[in-house]
């Protein structure tokens, strides 16, 4: 036990030995409306809570007296071997919380061998990400045009991204309030209570704010359309996030055939549309909730993730919303996931240490699944099954 906790200590980190840790951190960096943004959720929290609460009630049952010396954390997705079974979700306007945050997440995510997936509402341009991370996938919202759909799916594929994910669960944005209670607001408005929270906390300051505008001036969102995107000081910048509720299946129909790269259907969480998907030809089903930030009460990925892997058939299943531990990880594993991803702690890694700050979120993570494989008795992933869980407070088996 000793051994492993020396093992994921760190010089640079000394405080940090799990996840959580670094939003604890991250509280004490970022200004009190980048903060809200990042950890909040839609209306009361439901679902933010409800995706926390599904782990919990999972709970893990061990085998003793196993061989596990030669495991292996190593995973394989859409024809690729990782060393981990998990990525880096997208995240929206990751460059307000580190400087030019989304490379430091694509960089440690390259070093790592994980995979990055790039988000749509970035500030940082898609090709500079994948330029720093070479086999990143793309993350779009894509508006019911099918010219504007056309013209960015051209872009993104001659940046080289052959992994596309349609995030299909934001016809329109969520009633986050607590944005608003926060002090944040889209546009950005340079207000009093951001100023004065950006003084008291003079690292994001000068670190991240200033930094980033004499460098490169006003971020823009960068990658929504195959054209530059408002700048996100912008009255207009709304603009940017309308027309996405005419998206439908015609849509994703079309976009499979002018597509030629792999194809992820994200926020799925009703059987019924992972079957959809999986006959409109998609190569990977991702059920979200988006983290509990668009539909307050909708039922947690963890939940719906049996029901959906029966109806995904031969296609692999992804999973996000709610994962903080390497237990976490093993437990929708062992319900049928193929890979999972988590966002926020990474953004909270990032603001607390950029690319540093994120590879040592990455190794904490891959050190806790090797452990827990070995207390649960197995030494590869692969052993992982239904077997190995079972529901809080229902009969043990036997």
């Amino acid at each position: 036990m000793a051994s492993s906790v020396y093992r994921t200590a760190n010089r640079d980190f000394p405080g940090i030995l799990c996840l959580d840790d670094f939003e604890r951190a991250a509280r004490r960096v970022l200004p009190r409306p980048i903060f809200g943004y990042v950890a909040g959720a839609a209306e009361d929290s439901l679902a933010f809570a409800g995706n926390r609460r599904a782990y919990a009630e999972v709970e893990l049952v061990p085998r003793v007296l196993r061989d596990v010396s030669r495991r292996d954390t190593g995973a394989r997705l859409l024809g690729r071997e990782y060393p981990a079974p998990f990525g880096i979700a997208p995240m929206g306007l990751l460059a307000l919380s580190a400087f030019r945050g989304d490379l430091a997440c694509a960089r440690a995510a390259q070093a790592a061998g994980i995979p990055f997936v790039i988000a749509s509402s970035s500030l940082v341009r898609l090709e500079d990400q994948v330029k720093a991370a070479p086999g990143s996938w793309f993350q779009a919202y894509l508006p019911g045009e099918p010219n504007r759909i056309r013209a960015l799916l051209e872009r993104v594929a001659a940046a080289g991204v052959e992994t596309l994910v349609v995030t299909a669960d934001m016809p329109v944005a969520g009633n986050r309030e607590n944005l608003v209670r926060a002090g944040f607001n889209t546009p950005l408005r340079p207000t009093l209570r951001l100023a004065i929270d950006g003084l008291a906390r003079p690292r994001w300051l000068f670190g991240t704010f200033l930094r980033t505008l004499l460098s490169s001036g006003v971020p823009h969102f960068e990658n929504s359309f195959a054209e530059r995107g408002a700048p996100i000081l912008s009255p207009t910048v709304q603009r940017d996030f309308e027309g996405r509720d005419g998206l439908n299946w015609d849509h994703v129909a079309s976009l499979r055939e002018q597509w030629r790269g792999q194809l992820v259907i994200k926020g799925i969480l009703d059987p019924a549309d992972a079957a959809r998907a999986r006959e409109l030809g998609a190569d990977a089903i991702w059920v979200s909730n988006h983290g509990g930030r668009q539909l307050d009460g909708s039922i947690a990925p963890l939940r719906a993730l049996p029901s959906v892997v029966e109806q995904a058939g031969h296609l692999p299943v992804l999973i996000d919303s709610g994962i903080r531990r390497g237990t976490d990880a093993l437990k929708a594993l062992a319900l049928g996931a193929s890979f999972v991803f988590l966002g926020r702690p990474f953004n909270f890694a990032a603001a607390v240490g950029g690319e540093r700050g994120v590879a040592h979120a990455i190794r904490l993570l891959r050190e806790e699944i090797d452990r827990d494989m070995a207390l649960l008795g197995i030494e590869d992933l692969a052993e992982l099954s239904p077997n190995h869980i079972r529901q809080a407070n229902s009969p043990a088996a036997g």
